[in-house]
Order: C-alpha cells, then sequence, then structure tokens
C-alpha cells in the first residue's frame, strides 16, 4: 500500500539542556535539566503527520550507532514505512545541541553527519514510493541537490511542499518552481529575502521577493502570531491567527504546523488554503504546551473532532 504522505529529509538525536536563559558569548552558566531525544525536521514533520493518522513513509540516513536502532523503533512505533531508510557505514547520525530557556525561547548548533549522504541515487531507490505521495514533503536538512531530485521525480503526481529550514540564502529557482508550496518562518524569511518582518507591509514585501523566486504559494509561520500566506494567483498577504497560550517549549512547533499541513493537503484536498492553514496552527499550537519535539505533537484523538471535519 502506498503512503500518501512521504518526507525526503533528516533524522536528528537532539541534545536538550534547559537554563534559565541563553548564555552570553563565552559564558558559562548552570543548567537545570538535559534530555537526548529523537528530531530532524524531517522526521519531526512525518511523526506529527503520522500522529494524525497519516499513512507515511520517510526517506532518510542515519548513521552505524545506537541512536539509528532507536531511530528505526521510533518509526516503528509510529507505523511510520522506514523500508528507505539507509543507515550509513562509518558515520554518525545527524545531532542537534539544543538550549532551551525558562521563557520556552531555543537555540541550536546541528551537525548533519549522515543527512548529507542522503544522495540522489538513494531517492532513485524509492521513486515509485515518492511517485504515489499525494503529498511529498521536504526540508533544507538534506543536500538541497537531492531535495530537487526528489521533487523532479515528484512534479506532476501531486502537492510538494518545501520547508526553507535550516535558512539558507542561495536557493536553486528550479527548487522553488517545482515545490507547490513553500513555507518558512520569520528569521528563514528574513535570510532569503533580506526584509525584516515587522509589520504587515515587511511581511508582503518579503513574500513578494520569495513569490518572485518562482514560488508557486509562500507560507510564512510567524508563531504566537499566526501565519501569513499569498500565491501567484493572488499576492495580497493574508493573515491566519491562532490563540493565544503560554509556551513551555517552542522547539519542533514548525514541524508540527507542516506535518499538519501536510496531512490536511493529502486528507482534506477540498479545504481551502485559509483552513488548511488554519488547522495547521491549531496543531502547531496545541505542541507549544508541552516539552520535547515527538512527544510534544498532538495524537488525533487528543483534538477536537472538528480539526477532521
Amino acid at each position: 500500500m502506498s503512503s500518501k504522505i512521504v518526507v525526503v529529509g533528516s533524522c536528528m538525536i537532539d541534545f536538550t539542556c534547559f537554563s534559565p536563559r541563553l548564555p552570553k558569548p563565552g559564558e558559562t552558566i548552570i543548567g537545570s535539566r538535559y534530555e537526548i531525544k529523537y528530531g530532524g525536521k524531517g522526521a519531526n514533520q512525518c511523526v506529527a503527520a503520522a500522529k494524525l493518522g497519516a499513512s507515511t513513509a520517510i526517506i532518510a540516513s542515519l548513521g552505524s550507532d545506537i541512536y539509528a536502532q532507536e531511530y528505526l523503533e521510533i518509526f516503528k512505533k509510529e507505523n511510520i514505512d522506514s523500508s528507505h531508510v539507509q543507515i550509513q557505514a562509518n558515520e554518525h547520525s545527524g545531532i542537534a545541541h539544543i538550549t532551551v530557556t525558562e521563557d520556552g525561547e531555543n537555540s541550536i548548533v546541528i551537525v548533519l553527519g549522515s543527512n548529507a549522504l542522503l544522495s540522489i541515487k538513494h531517492v532513485n531507490s524509492a521513486a515509485n514510493t515518492i511517485k504515489n505521495a499525494a503529498v511529498l514533503l521536504c526540508q533544507f536538512e538534506s543536500p538541497l541537490e537531492t531535495i530537487l531530485h526528489a521533487l523532479k521525480l515528484h512534479k506532476d503526481h501531486g502537492l510538494s511542499i518545501v520547508n526553507g529550514a535550516p535558512a539558507t540564502k542561495d536557493v536553486d529557482s528550479e527548487l522553488l518552481k517545482l515545490c507547490g508550496i513553500f513555507c518558512v518562518n520569520e528569521t528563514e524569511a528574513e535570510v532569503m529575502t533580506g526584509v525584516q518582518l515587522m509589520g504587515l507591509s515587511n511581511i508582503q514585501h518579503a513574500v513578494d521577493k520569495l513569490l518572485d523566486k518562482g514560488c508557486d504559494t509562500v507560507i510564512v509561520t510567524l508563531g504566537e502570531q499566526g501565519a501569513a500566506y499569498a500565491s501567484q494567483n493572488n499576492r495580497t498577504v493574508k493573515m491566519v491567527s491562532t490563540k493565544c497560550v503560554q509556551p513551555v517549549d517552542s522547539t519542533g512547533a514548525g514541524d508540527a504546523f507542516l506535518g499538519a499541513l501536510a496531512y490536511f493537503k493529502a486528507y482534506h484536498p477540498a479545504l481551502s488554503m485559509d483552513e488548511c492553514i488554519r488547522r495547521a496552527c491549531v496543531v502547531a499550537t496545541e505542541s507549544v504546551l508541552k516539552f520535547g519535539t515527538h512527544a510534544s505533537f498532538p495524537n488525533r484523538s487528543s483534538l477536537s473532532p472538528d480539526l477532521f471535519a
């Protein structure tokens, strides 16, 4: 059976320290606790979609270490098809060093490790899985030529969503033209366009620049302010608000949003873009109320049935 949502992306092991605040350059501060969790934008988005009830597959690259074996168990538990996950000999799995502050802010350093070895050949071996997907979901934590190749394989077969994270300044315009939806947060939008996203006119300016690069639809996630979007058909930015909550950990909120967006696009294709984004914002907002990434993503059973109507 083919998976409705296929993710070509990264798996990371998150080493997280919790501290009162972010340290200043050269400063050592004492944190309160430490955790090892399983993340990476690709895997996170896949897990977020699976928890909503999507049939999912991931095409990814793990290292020859204990963390890789743990990750495969997680995919099994979440009913994610991991038959296209490759284990790379003599390479460590990708890692992220994360610091989370008491008010829910975070700073992250990643080392790609095995993720850098996700190749075009690897993607070709999963060509049928990619072509049969209703939604293909990719990010910038994998080699961009590999992502571009996956988008070419999926062209004319369904919707492609690309998350421009981590922020990358010069992206091949062909890649941007091939994706149906290009999604970034405020920081990533600023890196790509040089526009600071203060106020609606600046958001419009940044979105216009991304549309000029060839993107069909652009979504900018704005944290507690929800999201903004526009498309080639209607370039006037529309804002979608979300309810205000007191976050405990914002790590992975963007991934919860993207996994949910892919879910609603795959399973409720008749919904308007506005409504898909609104529902994805609800899922993302739920995720900031719990610590961690996978553990913070809501299960379908914990959400209002109205969300799936």
